[in-house]
C-alpha cells in the first residue's frame, strides 16, 4: 500500500473517531435547552447522557469481537451508518423517548466503529508507524472531547440545541462515502466462531445495572440494580468459562501486559475525569474564580494532555511502553501530592504547575497503554482488545463520577488520585512489550 492511500485511509477512520468523544462531551451544554423544548426535568433529560454512557460501555466489547468474526470494515461502515441514523433521528425527535432512544442508536454507532477503527489502523498501517498514528488518534480524540462543550456552545447559541445533531450529518455522510471507496476489503482470517447471544445478554445486563447502581438515588433502585448485577455478572462469567469463543475471552487476561495495559487506562482515565470534573468547582470555591475564568485554567489541563499525547507517541518507539506508562504514573503521583498541597494552601501558581502535570500524566503514556494491550494480543484479536481497552476506559470515568458524588471533601478525593498514580506505577512494572504477533493479514 502506498504511502498517500494509507494516509487517506488514517484520516477517513480519524474523522469517524472523532465525532464520537464531539458527542460524548458536547451534549452537556445542550441539556438545559432541552430540557426546557421538552418540558422535562433536568433529571429525566439526564438519562440523555446515561443511555449513551450505558452503551458505549456495554457495545465496545461486543462490537470488537463482531468485528473479529464478520470483519473489521464491515462493522466500522455498520457503525458510521448507525450513528448517522442515531443523529437525524435525535435532531427531529418529537419527545424525549425519542431522543433517548435515538441517542442510544448513536451511542451504538459510536461504540461499533471505535474498536473496529483501531483494528483497521492495526491492519493497514505499518508496524513502524503504528505509534505514531495511535498518538494521532489519541490526540484527536482528547482534542475532540476538550473541544465538544465550546463547539456545543456556539452552535446553540448561532442556532438551537438541534444543531448539535445536524452538524454530524455532512461529516458522517463524508467518512461512509471516504470509508466505502477508501478502505480496501483485504485478504483477511476472519475469527472462527459463533455469536456468543447468550454472553452478550449477561454482559449488556451486567454492566447496564452496575453503571445504573452507581448513579441510583433512590433505596429500591439501589435493590433492584445491584440484584440484577449480583446475578448477571456472576452469569456471564460461569457462562464465558464453557462457552468455546465467549464474547469476551478471559485468557486474555492471563496475559499480563494486557491485563496492566488495561488496568492502567482504567486508572489513568479515572483521574483524568476527576480533574476535568472536580476542579471547576475547586477553582470556584477554593480560588474564587468565575466559571469563565475556571474554564480557562481547566484548558491548561486538556492542552497538556493533547500535546503530551503526541510527544508520547513519538517516544513510545524509543522508551517502549513500560517506561513511557512508568514515566506516566510518576507525573501522576506528583500530581496527586500537588492537589493535597493545593487543598491546602490554595493560589494560582500551584494550580497551573498542577494541571500542566496533571495533563502531562494524562497524555504521555496513552499511546503505550493502547500499544501494550494491542500488540500483547494475537493480531486476530485486534477487534476484541480494541473493545476490553476501551470498555476499560469508561469503567474509569464510570469510577470516577460515583466516587466524586460519594466523597465528601477535596482532600479525600485527592489522596485516591494519588493512590492510583502508586498503584498504576507499580501495575507498569509487570508490563512485557515485546508483541506476541505481527501478522500481515487482518480481518477488515
Amino acid at each position: 500500500m502506498n504511502l498517500k492511500k494509507e494516509n487517506l485511509i488514517i484520516y477517513s477512520l480519524l474523522l469517524g473517531a472523532i465525532l464520537v468523544p464531539v458527542n460524548s462531551t458536547m451534549i452537556a451544554v445542550a441539556l438545559s435547552s432541552i430540557s426546557t423544548y421538552y418540558d422535562q426535568s433536568i433529571s429525566n433529560i439526564t438519562w440523555v447522557v446515561t443511555i449513551y454512557l450505558i452503551v458505549m460501555a456495554v457495545t465496545q466489547p461486543i462490537a470488537g469481537k463482531l468485528g473479529d468474526i464478520y470483519g473489521h470494515r464491515s462493522m466500522y461502515l455498520a457503525g458510521v451508518i448507525l450513528f448517522l441514523i442515531g443523529s437525524i433521528g435525535c435532531a427531529f425527535a418529537p419527545n424525549l423517548a425519542f431522543l433517548i432512544s435515538f441517542r442510544s442508536i448513536q451511542a451504538a454507532g459510536g461504540a461499533i466503529l471505535t474498536p473496529n477503527s483501531i483494528a483497521l489502523i492495526r491492519a493497514t498501517v505499518s508496524h513502524e508507524k503504528l505509534s505514531k498514528t495511535m498518538g494521532f488518534f489519541g490526540f484527536g480524540a482528547g482534542i475532540g472531547a476538550a473541544l465538544g462543550p465550546f463547539i456545543g456552545s456556539i452552535l446553540i447559541q448561532s442556532f438551537d440545541w438541534h444543531s448539535i445533531f445536524l452538524v454530524n450529518i455532512p461529516f458522517l455522510i463524508l467518512t461512509l462515502v471516504t470509508g466505502v471507496f477508501m478502505i480496501p476489503k483485504m485478504k483477511h482470517t476472519r475469527l472462527q466462531a459463533n455469536v456468543d447471544i447468550i454472553g452478550s445478554l449477561y454482559l449488556t445486563i451486567g454492566i447496564a445495572t452496575l453503571i445504573l447502581f452507581t448513579k441510583s438515588q433512590l433505596l429500591n433502585e439501589y435493590m433492584i440494580y445491584g440484584v440484577l448485577a449480583v446475578i448477571s455478572i456472576p452469569l456471564f462469567f460461569k457462562h464465558v468459562r464453557k462457552f468455546t469463543n465467549p464474547i469476551i475471552d478471559l485468557t486474555l487476561f492471563k496475559n499480563s501486559t494486557f491485563t496492566n495495559a488495561n488496568l492502567s487506562i482504567m486508572l489513568s482515565n479515572f483521574v483524568m475525569y476527576a480533574i476535568l470534573l472536580i476542579m471547576p468547582l475547586f477553582m470556584e470555591q477554593k480560588l474564587a474564580l468565575s466559571h469563565t475564568q475556571s474554564g480557562i485554567f481547566l484548558s491548561i489541563f486538556s492542552l497538556c494532555m493533547s500535546i503530551s499525547g503526541l510527544l508520547g507517541a513519538k517516544l513510545h518507539p524509543i522508551k517502549g511502553a513500560k517506561k513511557m506508562i512508568r514515566f506516566s504514573f510518576l507525573c501522576l503521583t506528583l500530581s496527586g501530592v500537588m492537589l493535597i498541597t493545593l487543598s491546602s494552601y490554595p493560589n494560582l501558581p500551584l494550580l497551573i504547575i498542577t494541571l500542566v502535570a496533571g495533563g502531562i500524566s494524562s497524555g504521555i503514556g496513552m499511546t503505550s497503554m493502547q500499544m501494550a494491550s494491542l500488540t500483547s494480543v494475537d493480531q486476530s484479536l485486534s477487534g476484541s482488545a480494541s473493545g476490553i481497552f476501551s470498555t476499560f476506559r469508561y469503567f474509569g470515568s464510570i469510577i470516577s463520577s460515583t466516587l466524586i458524588g460519594i466523597l465528601s471533601g477535596f482532600q479525600s478525593l485527592f489522596i485516591i488520585l494519588m493512590g492510583a498514580g502508586i498503584l498504576g506505577f507499580l501495575l507498569s512494572h509487570r508490563l512485557k512489550t515485546k508483541p506476541t504477533s505481527h501478522s500481515s493479514e487482518h480481518s477488515a
